[in-house]
Order: structure tokens, then C-alpha cells, then sequence
């Protein structure tokens, strides 16, 4: 069933889906960016078509709604605790292929992950309805294509936007209703089939191949670039690593509350152990790390997939010019040395 709707008719019909939901899409913060005189987009919860951001690729995931960069777990005083509270309101959430994917591959790490289920990822992922807005292949940092995520069926809504308005495919029967009376049409939603860049992941089922890449120089010139910001992985659609903290309130230290708050692998000290230890102390060594979790490890822990799912918001993000694509296509090639190496032994 398809509707295309002016930009009155979209809002609309977002007043009516406001009364039973809570409506997320990129959004515009002016003078919020990197730089003062720069704008952000970010996901947050929106009033009208307008304050939707649908030409430009937001510089922040989906994730956000669902895993806050920081929230409550819960909150105590020296005689008791009391568990967070979560609001219990739908959510309809509009988000790229890329995006809805990366929730996949959330999913497996949340929930069930070990037999256990993250009651805090779980009870805001249930309430969530995804809408999927359409997309033209990105920019020079998109490859989802090569990832496979540029497709996806997990959507109630898919919507194409203009400046006019929009178009929209109802694949959940029960929007249908907030349509009603809105002027019909044949649109079937497609999606993009090719991006500018291409990025080849190579093979490592080999172990010995995989040992002698972690050791290969090709990491070295990480330890003069990489700046340890953790930029990258606050950006990143997959990305699920998080510490806790305390918060205390006023002067009593037994008043306060514990919350989840947004790690990286990248920062110097998150692997650090009792006596000072790490295991990956120079950036060189962390930079090795994600990129292998993203492009080996996860799919060796859960099969299907890589965890990557080609949105490119990491380079986009990094203050340093570090491309994930040149990283990987570097990658690949030191694995083709390294094989024919091995091959002329």
C-alpha cells in the first residue's frame, strides 16, 4: 500500500503517529559540531517534517535512541537500590538499511549473547518500529553495498523524501489507519544497489595467515596517526562497549546513581588489568584490534556477517583523515603478501 503526501499531509499524519509514538529521525543541531560555527545531525526526537534531516548522512547512529551514550541502571542510598525506569512508549525510529542492520548485529551481543539477555537493551529495543528512508548510496564514505546491509525487510514504513514531501510504502498493517484519506500511490520502495567506494574484505580463515597479519608493519603507521580519541567508535553503528559510573549526589557518598556510560577500545587504558597491565598499549595495537573484531572475530563468534556494516561514519568522524575502506583494502593486501610468502617457502 502506497501514499504520497505534501509536506502538510506528511505532518499530518506525524501529529497522529505522535499520540501513540515517540518518532526519532536525524535531526539538525546548528552550532553544535566539531567546530563552533559547525552544525551536528543527530538522532532525536522530532515535531515536524522539517526537522527531519533526510539529504545528508546523520554524523551519529540510530543506536543512540536505543543504547544512549550514557543512561541510568539504577539509583541508591546507604539503605537500598531501586532499578531504572524505562519510558514504555512505542517508538517509531527512521533509519537507513545500514542502520536497521547494525541493530541486528547489536541484537546478537544484547541479547541472548552467552545466554543472557540486557534487560536495558531489550526493554527499549521491544518498543521499536523502524521506518526506512530511502537512500541515494551515500557519500565517498559508504560501502554498504560491499558489506551486504545496503538491503533490509525489517521495516513497518519506507519512505523516499523531497522537498515536495514524501512517498511512502506501508509494510505494517497497523499504520495503516494513520494513512487514512491520504492521497494513494504505486510506490514499492528499492534500494541502492551500488556505492562510489568498494571495499574488499579479505579472507582469513587461515590461522597462521592471521598470525602473521597482526604482527605485518602495515599497523605501525597507526601509532603516528591514530590519536586515541575514540571517536570512530562513538560514531560507529555497531560498536556496543560501554563502563559504569557512579554518580554522587550533593555531599552524601551513599546518594547517587549508577550509570552505563559509552566505552572504546580505542582509548588508552580500556583493557588495563590489576597491576597496570594491557594487552594493547600503543594505537597501533588497538587499531589492529577493532579492525579484526569488525572483520573477523564477530563473524567467527556468530557467523552470517561481518559486524561493519559500511555506513563510513567512522572516517567521516576521525580528526586524524583515518578511512576504515583504505584500512581494510590495506589489509587485504598485506594478507595477499603474506600468503604468496608463504607460498614461495
Amino acid at each position: 500500500m502506497g501514499f504520497s503526501l505534501s509536506v502538510s499531509q506528511a505532518d499530518a499524519v506525524l501529529r497522529a503517529l505522535k499520540k501513540d509514538y515517540r518518532v526519532y529521525a536525524p535531526k539538525r543541531f546548528p552550532k553544535q559540531g566539531r567546530y563552533s560555527d559547525t552544525d551536528i545531525v543527530r538522532y532525536d526526537e522530532i515535531e515536524a517534517f522539517a526537522d527531519i534531516v533526510w539529504d545528508t548522512k546523520s554524523d551519529y547512529p540510530a543506536k543512540e535512541v536505543i543504547t544512549p551514550i550514557q543512561q541510568p541502571i539504577f539509583y541508591f542510598t546507604e539503605d537500598e537500590y531501586r532499578a531504572s525506569k524505562a519510558k514504555t512508549k512505542p517508538i517509531l525510529l527512521l533509519a537507513r538499511p545500514c542502520d536497521i542492520n547494525a541493530q541486528r548485529i547489536q541484537a546478537r551481543i544484547y541479547a541472548g549473547n552467552g545466554g543472557y539477555d540486557d534487560l536495558y537493551y531489550t526493554r527499549i529495543r521491544e518498543l521499536v518500529k523502524f521506518a526506512v528512508m530511502d537512500c541515494n548510496g551515500g557519500d565517498d564514505t559508504c560501502f554498504c553495498v560491499s558489506m551486504g546491509t545496503n538491503h533490509t525487510d525489517d521495516y513497518a514504513l519506507a519512505l523516499k523524501f523531497s522537498a515536495d514531501g514524501l512517498l511512502v510504502e506501508v509494510a505494517d498493517e497497523s499504520l495503516a489507519p494513520y494513512f487514512q484519506d491520504m492521497p494513494q500511490a504505486d510506490y514499492i520502495h528499492t534500494f541502492v544497489e551500488e556505492n562510489e567506494l568498494k571495499v574488499t574484505v579479505p579472507d582469513l580463515s587461515d590461522k597462521e595467515v592471521r598470525k602473521a597479519l597482526k604482527t605485518h608493519p602495515m599497523w605501525q603507521e597507526y601509532n603516528s596517526r591514530c590519536i586515541s580519541c575514540g571517536a570512530c567508535t562513538v560514531a560507529c553503528s555497531t560498536c556496543t562497549c560501554f563502563t559504569t559510573r557512579d554518580i554522587i549526589y550533593g555531599d552524601n557518598p551513599e546518594v547517587g546513581e549508577r550509570r552505563r556510560v559509552t566505552a572504546s577500545c580505542q582509548i588508552a587504558g580500556f583493557d588495563q588489568m590489576a597491576g597496570q597491565r594491557e594487552f594493547r598499549s600503543t594505537p597501533a595495537d588497538r587499531m589492529r584490534y577493532k579492525v579484526l573484531h569488525k572483520f573477523h572475530d564477530y563473524k567467527a563468534r556468530f557467523g552470517e556477517e561481518h559486524m561493519c556494516v559500511g555506513c563510513g561514519r567512522c572516517t567521516h568522524r576521525c580528526p586524524e583523515l583515518i578511512s576504515i575502506s583504505a584500512t581494510v583494502n590495506k589489509m587485504s593486501a598485506a594478507v595477499e603478501e603474506i600468503k604468496a610468502s608463504m607460498d614461495s617457502q
